[in-house]
């Protein structure tokens, strides 16, 4: 499905943390719907470094990429003589970057700023010489503990909602600047869907609930989680919110969410309902207050007049399109590994 009337063959794309979630579905889109544009993945995959909490390095995976026919560069966006090869043998027109250390529970706050901040401005350097319209991942956690979820009232509460408040405010100078080419930072709330298996333990909630259930387990919520309230989008919204982004002369930073905040007992009692099995629920203390966000709702007003952005999916619609992928990485991942 097409989502706006630029085309993209022809152009040629580079995808940062193209092996990941986001970054993987964005390089299936192109090559689905523009097979002859030119795509370039660029991404650190997966190795065994973890970091302090116990949390890979890199979650980009191979397996995101079976069937891919673009190009795959593997390297790291700290990387600046990586970088500079980027630049020098490519002549971009859309960067889509989306590489990030993306776990919140990260403690390692100077890799945290590297990755996410340095890097940013680095690649959009690269952007500004070749003329290419940067399209980048934000996030809600910029959000923290505000009680207002719109771009200008952002309040993080962990190192990583404090990267991306950085990477947005990069944003801000070089629009006021007046440069000539487009930049839209997307800030992300809870995705879910196709290809985020790979994220491990920072993977959503509907796959780790709907593989527990599979398992015959009972679905572990943490107490009141009929109250913790988010804002829960199906990936195929998301990779929508990207391709609305490349639409020229649209210079910001927006909301990607649903603006319909759900709760995790909806995700089970959904899931549940899908898979045809009810294995109840159990409930245990939370471990996260302080650095976990009770409430997220998505203001998507700006996101819709300014981009032409409209969810298609309730998160009825967007386990029940989920279920078939979350039953065939049960059998193939699930299984297999047992």
């Amino acid at each position: 499905m097409k989502y706006n009337n630029i085309d993209f063959n022809k152009k040629t794309i580079l995808i940062t943390g193209g092996a990941g979630f986001i970054g993987s579905n964005l390089a299936f889109y192109f090559q689905e719907n523009y097979p002859e544009s030119n795509i370039v993945v660029f991404d650190i995959f997966r190795n065994d470094e973890i970091f302090s909490n116990g949390s890979l390095k890199s979650f980009g995976h191979y397996k995101n990429l079976l069937g891919f026919e673009g190009i795959v560069v593997s390297g790291d966006i700290n990387d600046k003589i990586a970088l500079k090869s980027l630049e020098d043998n490519y002549k971009f027109d859309y960067i889509f970057h989306q590489a990030a250390i993306s776990d919140t529970t990260v403690r390692e706050q100077d890799m945290m700023m590297k990755t996410n901040i340095n890097a940013y401005e680095d690649l959009l350097r690269i952007a500004i010489n070749h003329d290419a319209n940067m399209i980048y991942a934000s996030s809600a956690a910029t959000y923290g503990d505000s009680n207002r979820f719109e771009v200008g009232y952002e309040q993080p509460n962990n190192a990583y909602g404090f990267s991306k408040v950085m990477m947005d405010n990069i944003t801000y100078k070089y629009i006021k600047q007046g440069i000539d080419i487009s930049i839209v930072g997307l800030k992300y709330f809870n995705v879910y869907g196709k290809r985020e298996f790979y994220k491990d333990k920072t993977a959503s909630m509907v796959v780790q609930f709907g593989h527990q259930i599979l398992k015959g387990l009972t679905p572990k919520l943490f107490e009141g989680s009929d109250k913790i309230l988010r804002d829960f989008i199906y990936i195929d919204d998301v990779i929508a919110a990207n391709i609305l982004a490349c639409k020229p002369k649209q210079s910001g930073v927006y909301n990607v969410g649903t603006s319909k905040a759900r709760s995790f007992e909806d995700i089970v009692n959904i899931l549940q309902s899908e898979l045809g099995i009810d294995n109840s629920k159990e409930y245990i203390p939370n471990p996260f207050i302080g650095q976990y966000q009770f409430f997220t709702e998505a203001n998507i007003q700006t996101t819709k007049e300014n981009l032409g952005y409209e969810p298609k999916f309730e998160l009825e619609d967007g386990i029940k399109a989920y279920i078939p992928e979350i039953k065939k990485l049960f059998e193939t991942e699930i299984n297999n590994a047992k």
